[in-house]
């Protein structure tokens, strides 16, 4: 015979989970210095640069 589990137990384990999952992206989103972060914002600007000079007649290849 299976086992009898509380449904409100193992909903509060999956919401427990969840917030520890978001707690863990806001410290990485959140939980860095000015220098850090313009760091970050001038790097996917480089990117973003690098791959718009790489379109054909303004199209994408997914275009």
């Amino acid at each position: 015979m299976a086992d009898v589990i509380s449904l409100n137990k193992a909903r509060k384990v999956l919401q427990r989970k969840a917030a520890k999952e978001q707690a863990a992206e806001n410290r990485i989103r959140f939980g860095q210095s000015k220098s850090e972060r313009e760091k970050l914002q001038k790097e996917a600007a480089r990117v973003q640069q690098e791959f718009a000079g790489k379109e054909i007649d303004g199209k994408t290849r997914d275009d």
